[in-house]
């Protein structure tokens, strides 16, 4: 599918200026107008506090601070105009475990370096298509981690280590064959 992207705004931020270029080519092309690049994350910072963009994309390594400290200032600083701006890494890294660490900081979503065009337009398609809901605890704030839905919860307790599966376990099967009754109702009369 197809965006009419004229009226959104993006910032890029990445200290390798060939690959500044070719991201904000790439953006140009899916119809982006108000691209706005920083060489570096302090000037990613005053550009996005600035021009408050639709959409960041950053890189991981980069000076002053890295991407990830950019993220976390974007999610948690009082300063940050808009905290749910949605935020796509760009990085080399492709390791679970980076992964794991820049949707834990609050990046919302991962795109390997080297890329593809329709990679990248994938990610911005998420973004629309797909936009996750934000969660804020006293430890994080960014796009709800989990991606996966009808994962077959039936109860209260969503870990096997919650202290009361037990007490509520017979009530949880009552329960669940109240809603089967419910849902077979509900299909017949419609």
């Amino acid at each position: 599918m197809t965006y009419d992207m004229k009226r959104a705004s993006v910032l890029v931020a990445d200290d390798m200026k060939p690959m500044l270029a070719l991201t904000a080519s790439l953006l140009k092309i899916f119809g982006f107008v108000d691209i706005y690049q920083a060489s570096d994350t302090e000037k990613a910072w005053e550009l996005y506090c600035q021009k408050n963009p639709d959409i960041i994309l950053t890189d991981w390594l980069m000076e002053p601070y890295d991407g990830l400290e950019l993220v976390k200032k974007i999610r948690t600083d009082p300063e940050s105009p808009n905290r749910f701006v949605p935020v796509i890494m760009m990085t080399g890294f492709s390791h679970r475990l980076r992964v794991e660490q820049a949707r834990d900081i609050g990046v919302t979503e991962f795109l390997v370096k080297p890329f593809r065009a329709r990679d990248m337009y994938a990610r911005i398609e998420m973004l629309v298509e797909k936009p996750r809901r934000y969660v804020e605890t006293e430890e994080f704030f960014g796009p709800d981690r989990r991606r996966r839905k009808g994962d077959g919860y039936q109860g209260p307790l969503r870990r096997e280590n919650d202290d009361d599966k037990s007490s509520d376990e017979e009530g949880n099967k009552e329960d669940a064959v109240l809603l089967r009754k419910l849902r077979e109702d509900a299909k017949r009369n419609t």
